[in-house]
């Protein structure tokens, strides 16, 4: 009982970094509906910064929480984050009169590149953050099942962070227009520097164990390593089509609600924001079963519903709509008429929400010593969320946003593989103490 109350500050507090991620990561495709009225090409290029940054920053990462530890590499993160929000906020204040380089003839501001860089800056920060969150819960949990426990629990929060994000933008952004500048969300920014400056004060207080310190310096010239091992392998691959998928899904659905007449920036960014909502209703479910059910029977399961649910999306009538929840400025919060396959690909966050923490959990089972590696690992090909939804995202350009979603179900199909059968460890002669 006493190492519960113990671990409970240190959980409470990587919960609290859960949601931080969220909050940061989602501000990219939202904002990109900004750009996207300015440069037809550039609506997922802010996402794309922001997770190029994991490619670059996964292994230093981890390497530096084995130097420095998980609480003044979180610190290290926080304040890398405000930086990074300072300069998206910069990017509506100078530079857009200034053109630098075209683009098929049309010229891009120095505006757009200053709100890259920021969202590339932000991106280190939430790298940081993840390198540190994953492993310490699923340390304080003791691994297995309890360890996915609290992943979950902490999702629950970044999936509510998720839900208010694209809402909010939204809300401010109103109707999309020629107009439209990123000194119409600057409120949220400055919100976003108030969290920052607070959660680094907070941390700075906070007692956060160190279980790995050590014994990660004198674990460096060991003939093996996370690499070593084949769900490990096997897994980062399944973490990189995982975040594609999850920011792919409520991104390319907020693009086709944007343009859609009757819907708006507002009622995409609403509708992409149940996603995120049901992710949090999925997790808090996953949170409540994972001490029964175990991670691998709930990742089988999500993947097979999600393959189904895309599938049926994709074949739908478009002309076929329903009523869901959205915001207008005009009409505040009522229903509006929007295409019956939304209704599906928002149902997908049921699915998606237990993906993360389940992948996380199955690749780092029984790898000792090695994990704060195999985080940092993990961290780098997080990239995915950038990568694959631009590639999703062309080819909707290119046929339609629809027929883009295919390329969701082929790497849903490679999460279902992995938790069938890449998930099994069979290095467990390889010693990890």
């Amino acid at each position: 009982m006493e190492k519960k109350n113990s671990n409970l500050i240190p959980i409470i507090t990587m919960f609290f970094m859960f949601a931080m991620i969220s909050f940061v990561t989602n501000m990219a495709a939202p904002f990109g509906n900004i750009w996207k009225n300015h440069y037809a090409w550039a609506g997922m290029w802010g996402n794309m910064m922001n997770f190029l940054a994991y490619l670059i920053m996964g292994i230093p990462a981890g390497k530096l929480m084995q130097r420095i530890g998980y609480k003044k590499t979180a610190l290290w993160a926080l304040g890398v984050g405000f930086v990074g929000m300072v300069v998206q906020y910069l990017s509506s204040l100078v530079g857009a009169n200034v053109a630098t380089f075209s683009v098929s003839g049309e010229p891009v501001m120095l505006n757009f590149l200053i709100y890259l860089l920021g969202a590339f800056i932000c991106g280190f920060c939430v790298c940081m953050l993840n390198t540190v969150v994953n492993p310490m819960l699923n340390t304080l949990g003791g691994g297995g099942n309890r360890g996915n426990q609290l992943i979950q629990t902490g999702g629950t929060l970044n999936s509510l962070t998720g839900t208010l994000t694209p809402l909010l933008v939204g809300a401010l952004i109103g109707t999309v227009t020629k107009d439209t500048a990123m000194s119409d969300v600057s409120p949220l920014l400055f919100i976003a520097m108030g969290v920052f400056a607070l959660a680094f004060i907070i941390i700075c207080f906070v007692h956060i164990p160190e279980p790995n310190l050590n014994r990660a310096r004198s674990a460096e010239k060991d003939k093996y390593s996370a690499w070593s091992f084949r769900h490990l392998v096997l897994g980062v691959i399944a973490i990189f089509f995982y975040v594609g998928i999850e920011v792919g899904i409520p991104a390319e659905l907020n693009f086709y609600l944007t343009d859609d007449p009757l819907c708006g920036a507002a009622i995409g960014g609403a509708v992409a924001a149940i996603y995120w909502l049901l992710m949090m209703v999925g997790r808090a479910v996953s949170a409540s079963i994972s001490g029964k059910v175990s991670t691998r029977t709930q990742l089988v399961t999500v993947s097979i519903v999600a393959i189904l649910f895309i599938i049926v999306a994709i074949f739908l009538p478009s002309d076929i709509r329903i009523s869901m929840p959205g915001y207008s400025v005009a009409d505040g919060f009522q229903m509006f008429k929007v295409p019956i396959s939304a209704l599906f690909l928002v149902l997908c966050g049921l699915c998606t929400s237990l993906m993360w923490g389940g992948i996380f959990n199955l690749s780092v089972e029984g790898l000792g010593k090695y994990t704060e590696q195999a985080s940092g690992i993990f961290m780098m090909m997080v990239v995915g969320g950038g990568v694959m939804p631009l590639i999703q995202d062309a080819i909707g350009k290119s046929t339609s946003y629809m027929t883009s979603y295919w390329l969701v179900v082929a790497m849903l199909l490679y999460i279902l593989f992995y938790a069938l059968i890449g998930s099994k460890n069979v290095n467990r002669d390889i010693p990890t103490e």
